[in-house]
């Protein structure tokens, strides 16, 4: 093999040209090299010697030696790969093969869509633990890093051989030994256990299912942890095979059943499940757990939980589990659930940096990552503001996956969780075609479960949709629309979109009151839910209080930047200012409403009437032209009533008309 070679998945390994190299012996170039290639980016000097140097004599000095060894392994006549630019340090391994970032470009691009030879060929990748036997002494960052590689490299390795699992024949040797491997690297994965019992009863070995049995229930119990799972799994794989042909297979060996921790008693819906291991407090001397990272997760629990559209494992489990220093992956499968997130709170320089992760549990994909910082003035604030934004954003990136995953399925194979995402999928394209279909699906989802309130919600909004674009009979519409909402509120009464959804049934039958009360409370239920603040915005705008409309708007855009309703957001604010007088501020706005992809004609035409209204006709005339090739007939009184503006503001509205045609 030609070229430059690095192995981190087992003990660091250099080869090139098909032979080994002979490493230094000092732990701190092993450790210099793994961590930089698996950085893939620039990184401080002062940042490594803090990693890897507690309290170093010369720091800088001792970095200068690593590094001159680095070369002397990796660098060769004519080719430079220790990168050095001032301050900043980097490995150019664009030509090389290092096995743990081929292994993660394999599992950014999906690990279900490999098919089996590749997985064979990724699972043989692992020789050992990641940077197996290199842990350093008094260097506490490095080993929390190595730590958190070693999970996360471990959750891969048994994503990969639950998929192989899968692809082979139940009973045969090779799908038993990777079964094995999986057990030994996850031993309290419910699953690896029932796919074990499974593949063993269906080759007949009914003594080593009874003795495997016995050996998992005293791990459990030693762990204190629920062994009741993978007794009824086996019970289940007992009473099925006492009853079945001599033909029988167990054929569905890694789908055991529903756990108490991943379902509601008694609830017929599915929903993601989500669990927030606790942050950590990050100092220079390691990591703690407590005061304000404890605070922030007891925070972003509830605040979650709120929103009523995931199942959020309670806190007490997840503190307990982190008692035990089990890590967000092997927590993730211990706890049977689809998402994980974690983080940790530092303070740098008089600011509060937070932090966090969301990843996806059985494939311990990385689905979202970021940083938050705030001046640490007041902690409360920090918590509020920055539990604000973290709450909103895995909500939304939750949502976006669960979408993205429905529209891939066949529709017969939906059930009621997937068919209301495949219908909010359809919905936010924001055309009368794919609102029916839509209808179609949150229909669907209402069949399949008709105690899921989120569906009634979505339909209500189709209605509504159909009502504001006039796509249907305006009446009729907003009948259904109040119908719908009125019977998620039934299903459940704390959900905030059910609510949402009654207020802006209310507001199509011009009761404002009563549409802004809903409204409200929609947000005392659930503070960070974004879309409540956008209507109560889109409500003032017309005619309630127009500055109570701009911090609404401001704060559901801070809640949610990439939401698909963003253009209903910007828009509404252009109204406000419009209201005020402030025609310039409202031209701005809107362009912004008009810029978004999915923007419609009414909001095309919020465009045209701001911009005239600022006295930009060039402006204004070109998006009033482009709203006659899709609605000849359209004027101002089609857009006043679609909306219900005070008296003064609609005066304005018409004036502006008048300038540009558009009357």
């Amino acid at each position: 093999m030609a070229g430059v070679q690095v192995r981190m998945l087992g003990p660091l390994a250099v080869g090139r040209n098909g032979g080994a190299l002979q490493l230094p012996a000092s732990r701190k170039v092993r450790a210099l090299l793994a961590y930089l290639a698996l950085a893939q980016h620039e990184v401080g000097r002062s940042r490594l010697c803090e990693l890897l140097w507690e309290v170093p004599n010369d720091p800088r000095g001792e970095l200068r030696w690593c590094l001159s060894k680095l070369r002397g392994i990796l660098d060769e006549a004519d080719r430079r790969r220790v990168q050095t630019s001032g301050d900043m340090i980097s490995l150019d391994l664009g030509d090389c093969c290092v096995d743990a970032l081929y292994l993660q470009a394999a599992a950014d691009g999906g690990i279900e869509t490999l098919d089996r030879d590749r997985l064979r060929e990724l699972s043989e990748l692992f020789a050992g633990d990641f940077l197996e036997g290199l842990e350093l002494d008094r260097s506490p960052q490095f080993e929390s890093w190595l730590a958190s590689q070693r999970r996360h490299f471990r959750a891969l390795h048994t994503t990969l051989l639950e998929r192989l699992v899968r692809r082979l024949p139940a009973d045969s040797e090779e799908a038993l030994s990777y079964l094995e491997k999986w057990v030994e690297l996850a031993p309290f994965d419910v699953r690896a256990h029932v796919s074990l019992l499974g593949a063993l009863a269906t080759g007949g070995r009914t003594r080593e299912c009874e003795e495997h049995l016995a050996a998992t229930a005293r791990l459990f119990e030693a762990e204190d942890l629920d062994f009741g799972p993978v007794r009824n799994a086996w019970r289940a794989v007992r009473s099925r095979r006492a009853g079945a042909s001599p033909g029988f297979a167990f054929t569905s060996p890694v789908s055991p059943p529903a756990t108490a921790s991943a379902e509601t008693a008694g609830s017929a819906s599915r929903r993601a499940s989500l669990a927030v291991m606790p942050f950590l407090e990050q100092v220079p001397g390691g990591s703690f757990r407590g005061g304000l990272a404890d605070g922030l997760t007891h925070d972003i629990i509830t605040r979650l939980a709120k929103l009523r559209n995931l199942f959020v494992i309670a806190r007490g489990s997840v503190f307990a589990l982190a008692e035990k220093n089990i890590g967000p992956e092997e927590a993730g499968r211990r706890l049977n659930v689809d998402y994980v997130s974690s983080g940790s709170v530092r303070n740098l320089s008089g600011r509060v940096v937070v932090t966090v992760e969301l990843i996806e549990a059985q494939t311990a994909r990385i689905i979202w990552a970021e940083a938050f910082d705030h001046t640490p003035d007041d902690a409360f604030l920090v918590l509020d503001e920055i539990g604000n934004r973290i709450v909103s954003s895995i909500a939304s990136e939750i949502e976006m996956v669960e979408r993205n995953r429905a529209i891939l399925k066949p529709p017969n194979s939906l059930d009621a969780w997937g068919a209301y995402h495949r219908g909010l999928w359809h919905m936010y394209r924001f055309t009368k075609s794919e609102n029916e279909q839509a209808q179609h699906f949150f229909k669907m989802a209402i069949e399949l479960d008709p105690t899921f309130a989120r569906p009634h919600a979505g339909l209500s909004f189709t209605h509504w949709q159909n009502a504001f674009q006039r796509w249907a009979d305006r009446e009729y519409e907003s009948d259904q629309a109040f119908e719908a909402a009125g019977r998620g509120l039934i299903v459940d009464d704390h959900d905030p979109a059910a609510h949402w959804a009654m207020g802006r049934a209310l507001w199509l039958r011009g009761r404002q009151d009563e549409s802004l009360g809903e409204l409200e409370r929609a947000v005392d239920l659930s503070p960070n839910f974004a879309l409540g603040h956008y209507a109560l915005s889109f409500v003032h705008s017309q005619s309630g209080n127009p500055q109570a409309a701009i911090g609404s708007s401001d704060h559901s855009r801070q809640l949610s930047p990439f939401d698909p309703l963003l253009f209903g957001m910007l828009g509404a604010r252009a109204m406000a200012h419009v209201r005020l007088g402030q025609f310039e501020e409202a031209a701005e706005w809107a362009l912004k409403a008009a810029a978004r992809p999915n923007a419609h004609v009414i909001i095309l035409a919020i465009a045209a009437y701001c911009l005239a209204l600022a006295g930009r006709i060039d402006e204004a005339k070109t998006y009033a032209a482009s709203i006659r090739k899709t609605l000849p007939q359209f004027g101002v009184d089609d857009f006043l009533a679609t909306f219900r503006f005070t008296p003064d503001a609609a005066a304005l509205f018409r004036q502006s008309a008048k300038r540009i045609g558009l009357d």
